[in-house]
């Protein structure tokens, strides 16, 4: 009984020795991993309207990222490229590559609810902010961390703060809430439909709902995902955004 009880302590004391940023680095790493590959679909969805692109994406976690849209037809062959802090697009129609100025951040990508911030920050989540844990809540049947997120200074996030909730045994991160400068709650990440996908249990459904617009919201739905792929950081250059398909 000793031992048991003393055994139990221990895990405890584990469990509550984790700080919120460690929670989140190990949530990072079980979403992106070093490297990945993913076909998926996004479909944003307004009031009057509804439109659905096929994405490839290839990534180098932190700092790379290549998105190639399959479909539709008009799009087909649109490249975003993500080199650490800067942003391209390749817009097949103009043959012309459009590099994303920092006054354009914020703007949505796409036509999404996601803006070029959201592609530049999903993977430095942990490294930009400081982050501290609330408490814990239930979250669609798993019980989560609740972390509170604060950008760290002169790293030019337009949120004032988000708010994380990751389950504790399996750190899936299941729903993020954003914040403007004002303190109000302004768009709501949601991850859905958690299944097994290379090793690893993950939403395979993202649902971004801005609270300000009804009936608005896009959808991500992951297809194919291989985590660890051979890549390296050649990959990524604006030369490669008109060959890669």
């Amino acid at each position: 009984m000793k031992t048991l009880v003393f055994t139990l302590l221990t895990l405890t004391t584990l469990t509550h020795s984790q700080t919120a940023y460690e929670i989140v680095k190990k949530s990072e790493e079980l979403h992106y991993a070093t490297s990945s590959y993913i076909e998926m679909t996004m479909t944003i969805i307004k009031p009057t309207w509804q439109r659905t692109f096929g994405m490839k994406v290839w990534a180098l976690e932190p700092d790379y990222a290549l998105v190639y849209v399959t479909a539709p037809a008009r799009d087909k062959g649109t490249v975003t490229l993500k080199r650490k802090n800067e942003i391209w697009n390749w817009l097949p129609t103009i043959q012309k590559t459009i590099k994303i100025p920092p006054s354009m951040m914020n703007q949505s990508w796409m036509g999404s609810d996601f803006t070029n911030d959201d592609l530049i920050r999903s993977s430095s989540y942990s490294e930009d902010y400081n982050h501290t844990i609330l408490g814990k809540e239930t979250v669609d049947g798993y019980v989560c961390y609740k972390i509170q997120s604060i950008p760290k200074p002169n790293v030019g996030i337009v949120w004032s703060k988000v708010i994380s909730y990751i389950a504790i045994e399996s750190y899936i991160h299941l729903k993020s809430e954003f914040y403007d400068e004002d303190n109000t709650l302004v768009k709501v990440f949601h991850g859905l439909h958690i299944r097994e996908v290379d090793g690893r249990q993950i939403p395979t459904i993202w649902e971004m709902i801005p609270l300000d617009k009804e009936n608005t919201k896009t959808i991500i739905e992951y297809h194919t995902i291989k985590f660890n792929i051979d890549i390296t950081p050649s990959f990524f250059s604006q030369q490669n955004m008109t060959r890669v398909k």
